[in-house]
């Protein structure tokens, strides 16, 4: 075995405590978006045992008057897209048009959307138990012109 040279061990202590200061930086000051610098917030918070718990999804109207769900499958967006914009297509629901766009190129053969909107299903819970019970809440919705 070789012995680390002197420079070898302030070049690993350097990069702990650079390290260890980034990640007491994130603890303190970071969001989400930091990790692994910062906390994972959505495992070091609990949600309200008596909160109803929210469950976004994209739904189309076809030109049948069919409800589509549209998903990553049969539209090649991620629900994931869809929520981390949420804020941009209620401020402008126009936008939503693209996701009929998106839904007739990987769908050629399915009927055209004339609606599309983004639902939030609010599932009740009491004692951090599921009721079965729910209430839908459209937040955006575009129809074709």
């Amino acid at each position: 075995m070789t012995e680390l040279t002197t420079t070898g061990r302030r070049v690993r202590v350097l990069a702990t405590i650079a390290v260890f200061t980034l990640l007491l930086a994130g603890t303190f000051f970071g969001q989400d978006d930091h990790f692994p610098f910062g906390p994972f917030r959505m495992y070091s918070t609990s949600p309200d045992p008596n909160g109803d718990a929210k469950d976004t999804r994209v739904e189309g109207v076809d030109e049948t008057g069919r409800t589509v769900v549209i998903n990553e499958a049969n539209s090649g967006i991620r629900r994931a897209e869809i929520e981390g914009q949420q804020a941009d297509y209620q401020a402008d629901p126009s936008r939503l048009s693209r996701i009929a766009e998106a839904y007739a190129e990987h769908t050629p053969n399915a009927p055209a959307l004339r609606e599309v909107r983004i639902v939030i299903r609010w599932h009740g819970i009491e004692d951090a138990r599921p009721t079965g019970t729910h209430r839908d809440e459209i937040i955006a919705d575009w129809i074709r012109p």
